[in-house]
């Protein structure tokens, strides 16, 4: 439930109402605002009902929560949400930009994809150190080794990093050396996970599952939040249909669909969506022009040797293209990037 005060109620009044909820054995929620403080009540509406709050004299009015998620919706938190990765905010009027390759391989290609990608004007890097892949033959990434290149890259090029976890057992080790967890599509529901990383500080990349509903999403970045971290991103990465001329079908309806019902910050994955490299700068453009907050596109320094998914790699000139031809379709969309 919502309980919106009144403009006159002071903080102490607010203290009170949340012990009451507290009381019943619901979750407070404390959201004070330029205008007036809105508080909120997770769990059994019954129990809330038995407190009667529509009655106290500074409480203004008592709604319902309509949507399954509670804490990601506007309803309850209408401003948008900015998570920051090192210093890089994600939301707001920036437009930022992850780039990297798929995978950590080794130092120089390491060194020479993070250079590439700050020398275009990127914001963070990626790179994954675990590699979920669909064959037990693939590349499997670099595991530990593989954190503490990207911490050695991330120090050398002061680009904050994002990296994969797959394993409750890894949330430790990526978080040591990281500055933002993500996790995959394959992993979207791994609820256990999930929990985990809601006990982290860190911000969490969250993709959308391969059949997941956007519902689903936003469900999945509960368990997140509800365990205490706010600091979730939303990214959209295609989705299977029956479509086969591409990889995935890129839900760029999903973009404003998410922004209109959740604060959290919205980006896009043009390089999954599509796994076609010459798709990903039109479909980057796409992102811009429909409110994404912004993209997380895979760049290699040689994508024709990468140990993962190099047909859908930028070239470094390619991605200091990309930047290029993005800026002024941002722009259009009232950011900066």
């Amino acid at each position: 439930m919502i309980i919106v005060l009144k403009p006159e109620a002071k903080k102490k009044d607010a203290t009170e109402i949340l012990k009451k909820i507290s009381s019943v054995g619901l979750k407070p929620l404390y959201m004070p605002g330029t205008e007036r403080t809105v508080l909120g009540a997770l769990g059994d509406e019954r129990v809330l009902e038995n407190l009667h709050l529509d009655s106290h004299p500074l409480v203004e009015r008592v709604d319902p929560i309509l949507t399954l998620y509670k804490i990601v919706s506007r309803e309850i938190h209408p401003k948008d949400t900015i998570v920051k990765i090192g210093k890089v905010p994600f939301g707001g009027k920036q437009f930022s930009i992850i780039g990297g390759p798929c995978a950590v391989e080794n130092r120089k290609q390491m060194i020479d994809s993070a250079e590439a990608v700050k020398k275009a004007g990127g914001h963070c890097l990626r790179g994954g150190a675990y590699k979920p892949r669909s064959s037990p033959y693939s590349f499997q990434g670099l595991g530990v080794k593989g954190l503490k290149l990207l911490k050695e890259i991330s120090d050398m090029t002061g680009l904050p990093t994002v990296t994969e976890v797959l394993e409750v057992t890894d949330v430790e080790h990526v978080e040591k050396y990281a500055d933002a967890f993500q996790v995959g599509a394959r992993n979207m529901q791994n609820f256990r996970l999930l929990t985990a990383l809601g006990k982290s500080k860190k911000p969490v990349l969250l993709k959308r599952g391969m059949a997941a509903k956007v519902e689903d999403l936003l469900l999945a970045a509960e368990y997140i939040v509800t365990e205490g971290n706010p600091n979730v991103i939303l990214c959209e990465r295609g989705i299977r249909t029956f479509e086969t001329a591409t990889r995935n079908t890129l839900d760029l309806n999903a973009i404003p669909y998410l922004k209109k019902h959740t604060h959290l910050p919205v980006i896009v994955d043009p390089s999954h969506g599509t796994g076609l490299r010459e798709l990903v700068s039109p479909m980057s453009k796409a992102a811009a022009a429909c409110g994404a907050d912004g993209i997380i596109v895979e760049v290699h320094n040689n994508p024709k040797v990468a140990l993962s998914d190099g047909k859908q790699s930028l070239f470094p000139h390619e991605f200091k293209n990309l930047i290029k031809e993005l800026k002024p379709f941002v722009e259009a969309a009232g950011r900066i990037l």
